[in-house]
């Protein structure tokens, strides 16, 4: 079974139609079996949302589990050994956010799917865009 685990910038501007999703992401989206959302991704959105971050997300925000549902697309497990994972990986980024993506990719053996190049670093993360 082929997945990928959708950063949250990439999950949004599959939503939203966004012509930074690059070919390559739309290529593995479309020749993916199943479509990963960590649940993280849903508070991120939320919480920039509320504070004024991302002010074009604010149609979406109050519906995007039935839109991730209506996508096909899967939430990730978020689990204490996940939780765990991402606190303790030998990783100078401190962002609570990416750290718990890579760890779920990690868990999960499927390809981030992101634009951010920060995942680059990690050997036991494979970042697609």
């Amino acid at each position: 079974m082929s997945a990928v685990l959708l950063d949250t910038h990439a999950w949004a501007w599959s939503l939203t139609g966004d012509e930074r999703l690059s070919d390559a992401a739309l290529a593995a989206l479309s020749l993916a079996e199943v479509v990963y959302v960590s649940p993280i991704s849903f508070f991120e959105i939320g919480q920039k949302v509320r504070i004024g971050k991302w002010p074009e997300m604010q149609p979406w925000a109050e519906c995007l589990p039935s839109l991730l549902e209506e996508q096909g697309g899967r939430a990730a497990p978020l689990t204490p050994e996940i939780c765990m994972q991402a606190a303790l990986m030998d990783w100078g980024h401190r962002d609570p956010f990416d750290r718990l993506l890579a760890a779920t990719a990690f868990n999960l053996k499927c390809p981030l799917l992101s634009a951010d190049e920060v995942y680059d670093g990690l050997s036991n993360v494979s970042r697609q865009w």
